[in-house]
């Protein structure tokens, strides 16, 4: 897996050749009621098509850990799947997984960074007929309780709440 972990020391724990996010407290926006502090891992993946799958690896082995419960993860890595799958055929890198730690009665929020829309689509979307792909978006849609997407100065954020 070449997904590279940032952000301070690790909090999960996962086999040596596999690589795991690391969390970073989520504080609370200005004049926000005080409540649990959250906690966010995140990984740059490589602006590849094996990112999909390293990715879906990334989500188990976290939401494992984090106790979340089967159905939420199973909804979590077809989630996360077509997320980075859109970021690798349709935008430019870098591409950054986040997952947001739920805090029980909490969605879990899952979040991918690009670099921006691409000037030509990916070599899979490119070599498919317009009815072999499109369906990302709604599937997405279907799953999430909310869902959207965010610019920012260096890309676009896509997220969605199970």
């Amino acid at each position: 897996m070449d997904a590279i972990a940032t952000g301070p020391a690790g909090a999960l724990d996962a086999p040596a050749d596999s690589m795991t996010g690391s969390t970073v407290p989520l504080l609370p926006e200005p004049g926000a009621e005080a409540g649990p502090v959250r906690s966010e891992a995140v990984w740059v993946l490589p602006h590849h098509p094996a990112s999909a799958g390293d990715a879906r690896r990334i989500t188990r082995a976290a939401l494992d850990a984090w106790g979340v419960d089967e159905d939420t993860t199973d909804q979590a890595l077809l989630v996360v799947s077509e997320l980075v799958t859109n970021a690798v055929e349709h935008a430019r890198p870098p591409i950054a997984l986040h997952l947001d730690r739920p805090t029980p009665g909490d969605a879990l929020h899952i979040e991918v960074d690009d670099g921006g829309p691409a000037t030509r689509d990916g070599a899979w979307t490119a070599s498919c007929a317009p009815d072999e792909h499109g369906r990302g978006n709604d599937i997405v849609a279907r799953l999430a309780t909310a869902h959207g997407r965010r610019p920012g100065d260096h890309g676009i954020t896509y997220w969605a709440d199970l």
